[in-house]
């Protein structure tokens, strides 16, 4: 199931969205919250006739940084022994068709595409076997990266952590599953169309359950929270005007323009 959050006549709620023809895509209204137990409404709503939302408000989004060995020698960092984690708050957090506003701090601007972890329970010191019952789909996002910043500052939340520095979107794809991800499923990134960044999932050096495990032995976890699982090779620099667009096999497309902050 593919679930959105979205916003009409003022309201906002969640929908699953149905359909294949992206100009025939519908959502059919959930009553209550994808945390919980809910029921379709079977009231339905053309999705050109709403506004996609961030899927999730996430209290806290759990990043890990050079994930992909490849993306680390880029960039001529090493490969950390364990999985090496960072915060960006929620209010870095946009959704699909969000302008991401250039850091008037900041003259290069990088972007990372990466497959994004939704969970969906109460969890703490989740054991590996546990792991596919605390989440509750995977979609897109942008870690979106002052990455002059990042080189000159030792810590890395203002590099990573500036408004609409976490594009996520267009939905929440709940019918991944684990071993899909640990075989591969492609992450792709274009700039105003030309190819930017193409991997897959299983170059990942940690996977999602060593991450989820990593993470839950220090902290807990809420619904709604979001992990990202690092970036593929070929990271580089966005300009005001461009549009960049993230697709993940099997969960779609979010795409975002760059504007000069106001």
């Amino acid at each position: 199931m593919r679930i959105a959050r979205f916003s009409i006549d003022g309201n906002v709620a969640f929908g699953a969205v149905e359909g294949d023809k992206p100009d025939e895509l519908v959502l059919d209204i959930i009553k209550g919250i994808p945390f919980a137990d809910f029921e379709l409404s079977g009231t339905k709503v053309p999705l050109s006739k709403v506004r996609l939302l961030p899927p999730v408000l996430p209290n806290k989004v759990v990043a890990f940084g050079r994930n992909y060995a490849e993306h680390a020698k880029e960039l001529g960092n090493e490969v950390p022994d364990a999985p090496f984690a960072f915060f960006k708050p929620s209010t870095s957090v946009i959704g699909p068709g969000d302008d991401i506003q250039y850091p008037s701090f900041s003259s290069e601007l990088d972007h990372e595409a990466e497959l994004a972890v939704v969970i969906g329970r109460m969890c703490r010191e989740v054991p590996r076997e546990r792991v596919k019952d605390v989440i509750l789909g995977y979609t897109c996002a942008n870690d979106v990266t002052a990455r002059d910043v990042q080189k000159r500052e030792k810590q890395w939340a203002r590099a990573k952590g500036f408004d609409n520095s976490c594009p996520l979107g267009p939905w929440v794809e709940t019918d991944l599953d684990l071993a899909a991800i640990a075989e591969g499923i492609t992450i792709q990134c274009t700039v105003n169309g030309a190819q930017r960044q193409l991997g897959r999932t299983s170059e990942m050096i940690h996977s999602v359950e060593d991450l989820i495990v990593n993470i839950t032995e220090a902290m807990t976890l809420l619904p709604g929270d979001v992990i990202l699982t690092g970036t593929p090779a070929g990271v580089g620099p966005l300009n005001v005007g461009d549009e960049v667009a993230v697709t993940i096999e099997g969960i779609g497309t979010l795409t975002n323009k760059v504007i000069k902050r106001g």
